[in-house]
């Protein structure tokens, strides 16, 4: 019996999930699908400069699934862009950051985009 796969932890979902050509229809062979790890994985290693190390503490795997799983979004985007496919991101073994966690370091997740929010969640009052 296979070892059940580990949930890679996210921050944030995106903000859009599908992307691709203007002045093409939609064809369901016209679709390259990306998880919302391998998302993850382009976000923290090309937009927020993490190395493969720190993007596998980040998301609480290890660094030869998180250079597996950047492979494969990286491969996916030159698919799409190349052949003029849609990107469409969606499923995968995920957990969304609850942002609670001292470690996390990345910014997306509630706890670090909100400045008006303290430690316990509440919302603190300022006089602006």
């Amino acid at each position: 019996m296979p070892r059940p796969r580990k949930g890679r932890r996210v921050c944030c979902l995106p903000g859009s999930n599908l992307f691709g050509p203007l002045d093409a229809g939609f064809n369901q062979s016209d679709f390259v699908i990306m998880s919302v790890d391998e998302y993850e994985s382009i976000r923290l290693i090309d937009l927020q400069e993490f190395t493969q190390e720190e993007c596998a503490e980040q998301m609480h795997i290890a660094r030869t699934t998180v250079q597996r799983t950047y492979n494969d979004a990286r491969k996916k985007l030159a698919e799409s862009l190349v052949n003029g496919k849609f990107l469409r991101i969606e499923g995968g073994d995920y957990e969304l950051c609850n942002g609670i966690e001292k470690t996390c370091a990345c910014g997306g997740c509630r706890k670090h985009r909100c400045d008006n929010f303290n430690n316990d969640n509440t919302r603190q009052i300022t006089d602006d």
